[in-house]
């Protein structure tokens, strides 16, 4: 009897209710593995973890419906973890996670793109060029100590906060598409080929795979009907992500990409909620949630943070109250201009308006940055 209830159990892990409980044994696999090798650091991540995984995943662990099957379960995931992270830590043993040559040519496409544009400011194209394509080198060396100084250097690194904004710009732009199981369909395809064109343009880093996966696995559910839960979106992404390339665990990207979005989903709706109920339109509601997303995302990130940089930014609160919503508006209005800029159609009122939010961003940091 004992056989067959490990072999239910087994079955039981492949269903969506218990992906937590594979991808959390599955990811303790890959960090101790990683450690074991030498290709560290992981010791910051992993003592982060234990206390964000069990509060997290809890729940899902001690509801297996034996003790010794659970063991057993959780052992050999997290001996495949161990394998997966060893096995990619060995010489001569690389993953490619995009096509280098088409990669390169549709960045220095983008970038071409960009240039040719007639913007009157100088910064203008510099910063799209490090937003849309991760090309810092353009900017100057104030610029970038502005970001750096008032603490919004995360707008410059390409992240999962780029490919969602232009994720969410996308989205309403082909609602207009309809509705009909043919528009979905047609929506579904759009979205993904773009978020996945954007991931392999800007590199593919983990921060932007993990954003990829958490599109595309919403997507999915969206298009079949099925009710999305955040945490078990989290735990799949985590887990596919670490399947496919364990050597990300080291990335502190990655490390930053996931407590952040464990944040935003463990502790943001409690925070929400302290606000009095009342209409979503409320702009004093709007700011809360914002601030409450913020203060999430820091609970959870900035003790790492600390322990490999020794900083905190102070004004965190404030930059992502304000640099967050415009740098959101210019990426809008940028896809919009590049887009059709490559036509030869942009007018220039969009041009000006891509221009003056540029500035108007570089402002608000010049605030920021001498307070």
């Amino acid at each position: 009897m004992q056989r067959y209830e490990i072999i239910a159990n087994f079955a039981r892990m492949a269903e969506a209710k218990s992906i937590e409980t594979l991808s959390v044994t599955f990811t303790a696999g890959v960090i101790a593995g990683t450690g074991l090798s030498g290709a560290g650091p992981v010791l910051p991540f992993l003592l982060l973890s234990l206390l964000v995984l069990p509060v997290a995943f809890y729940h899902r662990l001690v509801r297996m419906p034996s003790a010794g099957s659970t063991a057993i379960l959780a052992l050999t995931f997290l001996i495949l973890g161990m394998f997966c992270a060893w096995n990619g830590a060995q010489p001569g043993i690389a993953f490619r996670s995009f096509p280098e040559e088409y990669a390169g040519r549709a960045v220095e496409r983008l970038r071409g793109l960009i240039d040719a544009i007639p913007f009157r400011a100088d910064e203008t194209a510099p910063l799209l060029k490090a937003l849309l394509a991760g090309e810092r080198s353009g900017l100057s060396r104030e610029t970038t100590a502005l970001f750096r100084e008032s603490g919004a250097s995360h707008l410059l690194a390409l992240s999962g906060l780029h490919i969602g904004i232009i994720y969410l710009f996308f989205d309403k732009l082909t609602q207009v598409i309809g509705h009909t199981r043919t528009a979905r369909v047609l929506r579904y395809a759009a979205i993904l080929s773009g978020a996945g064109f954007f991931t392999l343009m800007t590199g593919a880093g983990p921060s932007i795979v993990r954003a990829f996966l958490f599109i595309a696995i919403g997507e999915t559910l969206r298009l079949t009907g099925r009710r999305r839960n955040s945490i078990r979106v989290l735990s799949l992404a985590l887990l596919v992500q670490l399947a496919v390339n364990p050597a990300a665990v080291r990335n502190l990207g990655f490390q930053l990409s996931y407590l952040a979005m464990a944040g935003i989903f463990l502790l943001y709706p409690i925070l929400a909620k302290w606000y009095p109920e009342g209409s979503s339109a409320n702009p004093l509601r709007r700011i809360w949630n914002m601030a409450s997303l913020s203060i999430s995302c820091q609970v959870f990130t900035a003790p790492l943070v600390w322990l490999r940089f020794h900083t905190f930014p102070v004004y965190f609160l404030i930059t992502n109250l304000l640099a967050i919503p415009l740098t959101s508006m210019l990426m809008g209005a940028s896809v919009l201009t590049v887009g059709l800029g490559a036509f030869g159609a942009c007018p220039d009122l969009l041009i000006k308006t891509t221009d003056s939010l540029c500035r108007l961003l570089l402002t608000v940091l010049e605030v920021i940055a001498s307070m």
